[in-house]
């Protein structure tokens, strides 16, 4: 027997039943390079994330392009620097350019005023190539420093994609207690299953897992992508999906993001949106997150400890 939908009031534009947001780390080398050291000056492992610049990038506009979605990429300010005709081009076709830091720092190894100064200077790089101010920051490791949330408010930052307990945007507190003059900080939460890397990312040695091996189906990650996306979409959720050029942008991979892409476009009520866009749409409508979210758990223990 066919489980009965789960009845909710519309929380999307336009009566749409769920939300989906594309969303794309564009890291080059300088991702691997923070989480294993030891590749530094290995050329043939370097090689494995450098294909994205190579080819996966064209490869994950092409399927964007194909099916009509457009995206956000997280692009650190070095990449900018040494990729300003690529990103020129990503920004050309309409995609949301968010900050990710300068080389993709490790934020548990610095303080909060090292934090904010790779995120200005990523901001800078950014800016001089695309013209824009980054509307949208991620975080490489996910976290940050008390005080950084209202850094990133002060800087024209509206919404963050870097933390995870949830399956709804929700809303950063202040790191003090006073008075917002700005938007407060809208977070679009991770999953890890929702990410291509967990599945995918490999390389021989040094080991990338710890471990190995880790190459698994293609089938079975596109029908884990759907069985989500399938959940999501009956909760009325906003599913974030979390890719890599070099990862996702090969050239068997890159069916499995367009079959994807195919089967939720093949949902009349699903809203595909940008970071900011959805960021924009939740601001307006969302004053305060549910009692007892673990977001403001955090801030209140953290002010009361400081």
């Amino acid at each position: 027997m066919q489980e009965k939908q789960a009845e909710h009031p519309s929380r999307w534009p336009q009566d749409a039943r769920s939300a989906v947001v594309v969303t794309v780390d564009f890291n080059d080398e300088h991702g691997i390079l923070m989480q294993e050291p030891r590749i530094a000056g290995r050329e043939k492992s370097l090689s494995v994330w450098r294909y994205g610049a190579k080819r996966g990038v064209d490869r994950v506009l092409g399927a964007l392009e194909e099916f009509d979605v457009r995206s956000s990429w997280f692009v650190p300010g070095r990449v900018a620097e040494t990729h300003s005709e690529l990103l020129a081009r990503i920004a050309g076709q309409k995609h949301e350019i968010g900050n990710i830091g300068y080389v993709c720092e490790n934020f548990d190894a610095l303080t909060l005023g090292q934090q904010k100064d790779v995120f200005t200077r990523g901001q800078a790089a950014l800016e001089h190539v695309t013209g824009r101010r980054a509307e949208g920051f991620r975080s490489f490791t996910g976290n940050w420093a008390p005080g950084f949330t209202d850094f990133l408010r002060d800087e024209g930052v509206t919404w963050s994609s870097s933390w995870r307990g949830d399956d709804l945007p929700y809303l950063h507190l202040p790191d003090t207690n006073a008075v917002l003059t700005k938007p407060p900080l809208v977070e679009l939460p991770l999953h890890y299953e929702l990410e291509d890397e967990p599945y995918f990312a490999y390389n021989l040695s040094p080991a990338v897992p710890v471990g190995q091996p880790r190459i698994p189906s293609y089938r079975e990650v596109l029908a884990n992508w759907k069985h989500d996306f399938a959940a999501f979409h009956r909760f009325g959720l906003c599913f974030v999906l979390r890719l890599h050029p070099e990862i996702i942008g090969t050239a068997g991979r890159i069916d499995v993001l367009r079959e994807l892409l195919a089967h939720i476009r093949s949902h009349n009520d699903v809203w595909i949106a940008t970071g900011a866009e959805m960021a924009a749409w939740w601001r307006e409508r969302v004053t305060s997150n549910e009692p007892g979210h673990p977001v403001e758990v955090y801030a209140r223990h953290w002010q009361e400890h400081a």
